[in-house]
């Protein structure tokens, strides 16, 4: 019985990354959305003043994409 319950609980619980946004937004697909794309624009801002503040040297020519490959 103990083992079990020690297995149970070192065992890694698989969320749905999906069902977890949805479950925030009580099931609201359009505030689910809303709020990817909110936060899609804040990284990319946040990628942009990281662009303009560091130099070319520190990162040995390396720029950030903001496009994927």
């Amino acid at each position: 019985m103990c083992a079990d319950l020690a297995e149970a609980v070192n065992e890694p619980i698989a969320i749905d990354p999906v069902d977890e946004v949805l479950s925030y937004h009580a099931g609201d697909i359009r505030a689910a959305i809303l709020t990817l794309l909110k936060d899609c624009v804040h990284l990319r801002e946040q990628l942009a003043l990281m662009e303009a503040s560091m130099s070319r040297g520190m990162t040995r020519g390396w720029r950030p994409a903001f496009e994927r490959p």
